[in-house]
């Protein structure tokens, strides 16, 4: 299925009862990834607001949860983000990275997150490249299990998961995740011709 087809077909899935449960018949929870080529993040990005206007029509709130937005805003809050562009001017990337570790743990993340979700019957986390290295995907996700495991999330993700691994811009290797559930996925996988 190709990405064009996989959008228009997006708020359909995003209405599905089973999805709007937060829970699946297992007792799993609902969480799921809607992966995408990396270089497609503009179309995605576009085709958003439109899907999200689309679920607000049939009642269901919807938080979209920008991580590199929240990531922002807890460094701002907390007085460090004059300091961290100034780290990261003067010391490069990897002193930034450093720095920002004990500020940004995936618990206190999380915990922002869950705020911004208050009161949502679906949150929708995007911007997940523009916030790495700071934040990794799977350690987000882990954490966002005990504040909203009875709302599903769906991550929009800017490179591969095949149901056990996120590969960031199809490059970087996250670790192992085997909680979501890939979302529209291009062709069913171990499908038979």
């Amino acid at each position: 299925m190709s990405l064009e087809t996989r959008l228009k077909a997006l708020s359909a899935a995003l209405l599905d009862p089973k999805l709007l449960r937060g829970r699946g018949l297992g007792n799993e929870i609902g969480f799921y990834i809607f992966d995408y080529p990396p270089e497609r993040a503009p179309d995605v990005a576009r085709a958003l607001p439109q899907v999200v206007r689309a679920v607000e029509s049939e009642g269901v709130q919807v938080a979209v949860v920008n991580l590199y937005r929240t990531v922002l805003e807890l460094l701002e809050t907390r007085g460090y983000l004059d300091k961290a562009l100034a780290l990261e001017q003067a010391r490069g990337p990897a002193a930034l990275h450093s720095a920002l570790k004990p500020l940004l743990t995936p618990e206190k993340v999380a915990d922002a997150v869950a705020h911004e979700a208050q009161g949502a019957g679906l949150v929708l986390l995007t911007e997940v490249g523009a916030a790495y290295p700071l934040l990794r995907s799977h350690s987000i996700l882990n954490n966002l299990h005990e504040r909203l495991d009875q709302v599903p999330v769906v991550m929009f993700f800017p490179g591969t998961y095949d149901g056990q691994q996120l590969r960031l811009f199809g490059l970087f290797k996250d670790d192992n995740y085997y909680r979501a559930f890939r979302l529209l996925p291009e062709a069913k996988q171990g499908a038979s011709a």
